[in-house]
């Protein structure tokens, strides 16, 4: 299993990357901070000063279409905001 699912590339977290060296990561919902933060330093080689993580509820929304009642639904994920050390930086471009 592992911790680190995906990181988010959005032009607001690309900002908050290049302004206050912060990166976001979707992340596993059963993952601590500890967790996050092992696996980030194990995948990146960056040293990291704090974790800040933010649980996503499940939305559903429902539709009155031609074909009736449509409800559909989104899967709540929890994402983690890595602060790193002064000096450190992590390339996602690098490996393309």
């Amino acid at each position: 299993m592992s911790i680190l699912i995906k990181p988010i590339i959005t032009e607001k977290a690309t900002s908050d990357s290049e302004l206050f060296n912060r990166y976001t990561f979707v992340v596993d919902k059963n993952a601590n901070k500890v967790e996050i933060k092992d696996a980030v330093e194990a995948a990146y080689g960056v040293s990291i000063s704090s974790v800040k993580t933010m649980n996503y509820p499940i939305k559903r929304s429902t539709k009155y279409t031609k074909k009736g009642l449509v409800s559909g639904i989104k899967s709540g994920y929890k994402k983690a905001i890595v602060q790193l050390a002064e000096g450190e930086s992590i390339d996602f471009y690098n490996n393309l």
